[in-house]
């Protein structure tokens, strides 16, 4: 890993002799390699060659062709070349940092950013829980955009804060989620907003001004300029600073940037082109327990959901038997099972924390001498992850197919010590596994930037060949149309569908008897969530979980989800099931995707074979056309079922919510004496009847209903496309008004791209 620190080091240099126009395109991939830089060059001559020829494709067919009246056909392959032409070349990748309050993902994020002090750290200052986005930018400054809550969005949060608070004498000791709510209401309203009425805060003004674009832009021409005008924003204040500060009144610049905190939805932050991480890389700081307001919530799920790396962050000191942890891992489990997530990783920070003479004395394995606090480090984190490794895939096993790629990775656990990065007093860059983490991005860009190119190269060539085909004689047309590739077509489509209700049908034992554990086991799940902290205030955390519906992201308690934990029986047992049939990679009939295959494979396989019969150039160039159109054709529709999946995978805890929400309702206005036993009879005994009536049966109908839709989307979506494809396949010169220009060049050009690029 030598590489990656001089690859570092000579990235803060410039070479006098260099000339400004080589010094930018080195820039552009200095957080690669040399070998990466090459292939990276090579991706982006590729595609710069590819998008000549669509531009050049483009240009000829509109100003050669009148747009008015012009015939479908046309129409279909202009939309084509134009949506092409605005492409982006890379998709942004999502990375999310996933953890706890203190657990190091500031710090973590400024180290393989390289920035020491950029983005606020714990410590002495409590930061706030918004939701963080980092990635690097072609401008030349450090940017910060701070997107606030609109006054509707926080006068729907000022109600249930209100109701929370409740009347002071009904506090509770240990209540620490009314203390936050209290700190929001004093902040934004002065001291003693609790003791008022929401009717009297709803006529009071804000003590800041929300701004009609609803966010906030700072900029920085270096990283310490943002990061010092970016602090006393993103900040929230602790008790003690409450008390020094005047009630209304005196506030200067910085105490009034202060107060914004309970106004922000999240931040996204900039940073010019990066010596270590590129361009397209997006960082996710996101929180352990989501927000209590509606909209920061949504943010939270939507954000793990649309990751496709999740790197679980937690501190060295409390990552065995941690509870935290272990709802971390959870909830990245269901973000791999039904999100956009194919990659997972635990990242231990602070792992440098050791007192020497202690770890020696509690040393299991003594065999071998340890003489310093390095070798103690590096002992101890090895150990850690053997342990914590063999744990995740243990956990992991019980949810996913053994064929899983995840439970293969060679690293699914990496120690780093974000501040021996900056001091390496115990340990050298490459021991605190910083650069390590950096390699591990740069992996994952690669992968992606050359499948993207690939698309881009493929989907361009069958746009060519459709001109091309457009320009077929009649014969050749009507020998396509004699051998009855539509009825055949439609023949696979209706086999298809018989083939998806068999592999959704795999899923019906899972779920009966999920639905049987959980009817059994509702009580104790309820009892178990509802009243394990009684004794440490639970009154207020209650009444905050009726308020939203089943779901609460407490500070005390972490995240607190009734629906979902009444639901887990049934996810318990269909997940393994779930995860075969929704598998990214080839497997056996079981799966989803070799139904797709076996269909594709058909189809292919009886257009080749009509060519065969046919053979010639203008015939070639149909039967390529249609090779590569299926190809398409069915790789858009496999991104389209993962994000189909997304909302069937999460329907059954939505189903519950929706059984249950006249109860949470009910419960959430019980005031005064008692009111803790009295809210949780209310949903204890209403959970009981409605399970009773059918609610985890109901549950289980939605998801297979949602399942039935997506086989006849499925279904649907092919036997028109490929009807739309045969259409165009079998169109030809004759039968259009418009004579189209010459696309031999481009056909040449881009069918050199394409088998140099598959030879890659």
């Amino acid at each position: 890993m030598a590489s990656s620190s001089s690859r570092l080091s000579g990235g803060d240099r410039e070479d006098a002799n260099e000339s400004p126009g080589k010094k930018k395109k080195l820039d552009k991939y200095r957080a690669f390699n040399l070998e990466e830089q090459q292939r990276l060059r090579t991706y982006e001559s590729t595609e710069s060659r590819t998008r000549k020829v669509v531009h050049t494709a483009y240009k000829k067919l509109t100003t050669s062709l009148p747009q008015e009246n012009m015939s479908n056909e046309i129409k279909y392959l202009t939309s084509r070349l134009s949506t092409l032409k605005e492409k982006a070349s890379l998709d942004p990748i999502y990375i999310g940092l996933f953890g706890s309050t203190g657990a190091g993902k500031s710090s973590l994020l400024n180290a393989i950013i390289n920035q020491q002090f950029f983005l606020p750290v714990s410590g002495s200052r409590i930061c706030t829980s918004c939701i963080v986005q980092v990635s690097s930018s072609q401008g030349g400054n450090y940017e910060a955009k701070i997107h606030l809550l609109s006054l509707q969005e926080w006068q729907e949060e000022l109600k249930n804060l209100v109701e929370l608070v409740g009347r002071p004498e009904e506090e509770e000791e240990g209540e620490e989620d009314t203390g936050e709510a209290v700190r929001k209401l004093r902040t934004l309203y002065g001291r003693h907003a609790e003791t008022r009425s929401h009717e009297d805060l709803l006529r009071m003004k804000l003590l800041v001004t929300i701004p009609s674009s609803k966010y906030i832009l700072l900029r920085g021409a270096r990283a310490k300029e943002l990061a010092d005008i970016l602090d006393p924003y993103v900040r929230c204040q602790d008790e003690k600073e409450e008390e020094e500060e005047e009630e209304e009144q005196g506030l200067d610049d910085e105490k009034a940037k202060m107060r914004l905190w309970p106004l922000i939805k999240y931040v996204e932050v900039t940073i010019p082109k990066s010596d270590v991480i590129p361009e397209g890389v997006v960082f996710v700081d996101i929180p352990g327990t989501g927000d209590y307001n509606s909209k920061r919530d949504e943010m939270w799920k939507e954000s793990i959901n649309k990751c496709s790396v999740i790197w679980i962050v937690s501190d060295i000191e409390r990552v065995v038997g941690n509870k935290t942890d272990e709802l971390l891992l959870a909830e990245s489990i269901k973000a791999y099972q039904g999100g956009m997530c194919s990659d997972l990783a635990l990242v231990v920070t602070k792992s440098d924390k050791l007192h020497l003479k202690e770890y020696l004395s509690e040393r299991k394995v003594k065999n071998k001498p340890i003489e310093t606090k390095h070798e103690a480090i590096l002992e101890r984190n090895a150990a850690v992850k053997v342990e914590k490794s063999q744990g995740m895939k243990s956990k992991l096993r019980r949810r996913l197919p053994s064929d899983s790629q995840v439970l293969h990775k060679t690293e699914l656990v990496y120690t780093v010590s974000a501040k021996e990065y900056w001091q390496e007093k115990h340990l050298t860059k490459e021991e605190t596994e910083i650069p390590k983490l950096r390699e591990y991005i740069r992996s994952i860009y690669l992968k992606e930037r050359k499948q993207l190119l690939m698309d881009y190269v493929t989907e361009a060539f069958v746009i060519v060949l459709l001109a091309e085909n457009f320009n077929s004689p009649r014969d050749m047309v009507d020998q396509y149309q004699q051998c009855g590739l539509e009825s055949f077509v439609e023949a696979r489509v209706k086999a298809l569908g018989m083939e998806i209700e068999k592999c959704f049908a795999q899923l019906e034992q899972p779920f009966n008897d999920g639905v049987n554990q959980a009817k059994l086991s509702h009580e104790k799940a309820f009892s178990h969530l509802l009243t394990r902290s009684t004794n440490q205030g639970f009154h207020k955390t209650l009444k905050a979980v009726c308020q939203k519906n089943g779901v609460y992201a407490s500070r005390t308690f972490t995240r607190i989800d009734v629906n979902s934990t009444l639901a887990q029986p049934i996810y318990n047992n269909i997940d393994p099931m779930f995860c075969i049939i929704f598998r990214p990679l080839k497997g056996t009939r079981a799966s989803l995707k070799p139904c797709l295959e076996m269909f594709k494979d058909s189809i292919q396989g009886k257009i080749q074979e009509v060519g065969k019969k046919n053979a010639g150039t203008n015939n070639n160039c149909k039967l390529k056309f249609l090779i590569q159109e299926t190809n398409i054709i069915l790789s858009t529709l496999e991104k389209e079922i993962l994000k189909k999946k997304m909302d069937i995978y999460q329907s059954l805890p939505l189903s519950i919510q929706s059984n249950l929400q006249p109860y949470y309702k009910e419960a959430a206005q019980v005031k005064g004496t008692g009111s803790l036993q009295k809210m949780q009879n209310i949903l204890r005994e209403n959970i009981e009847k409605e399970t009773d009536n059918g609610m985890f049966e109901e549950a289980k109908q939605k998801m297979t209903l949602q399942l039935q839709e997506l086989k006849e989307y499925i279904v649907g979506k092919l036997k028109k496309d490929i009807s739309t494809m045969l259409k165009l396949a079998l169109s030809h010169r004759e039968e259009l008004p418009e004579t189209l220009p010459d696309f031999q060049n481009e056909y040449k050009e881009i069918e050199q791209i394409h088998g140099k690029l598959q030879r890659m």
